[in-house]
């Protein structure tokens, strides 16, 4: 049996990492820090902000709000406080269905290049 490596999954991401992830420039997050108390990524002795999985899950629920949803930061804010778990259980069947389609689409894709062949 072939040796198969390990996945290794980062502790620690850098804003622009966390930026490129979701598409947004590193002021969006920066900004998105301020306005949201869930969002508190770590800071290293230079200041750099470091996110944790955590904190990219919060980054991303926030983007699912302000982009997808188009909710102001105000709203957003609203959400979060009074119906989070809701708002929370929502985001999280949305994510669900969006990788099933992503799934789909593979397979879909998939059956297509062997008709070719």
């Amino acid at each position: 049996m072939p040796y198969k490596k390990p996945k290794i999954e980062k502790i620690y991401y850098t804003i622009g990492e966390v930026a490129k992830m979701m598409d947004v420039g590193t002021p969006t997050i920066r900004y998105w820090e301020n306005e949201f108390e869930a969002l508190k990524p770590f800071k290293n002795k230079k200041g750099n902000r470091m996110f944790t999985p955590e904190d990219i899950e919060t980054v991303r629920f926030i983007h699912y709000l302000v982009k997808t949803r188009g909710l102001t930061i105000k709203g957003a804010k609203k959400k979060l406080k009074e119906n989070r778990t809701e708002t929370i259980d929502n985001y999280e069947i949305v994510k669900r269905l969006e990788d099933i389609k992503q799934e789909l689409i593979e397979i879909r894709d998939g059956l297509n290049a062997n008709d070719k062949d």
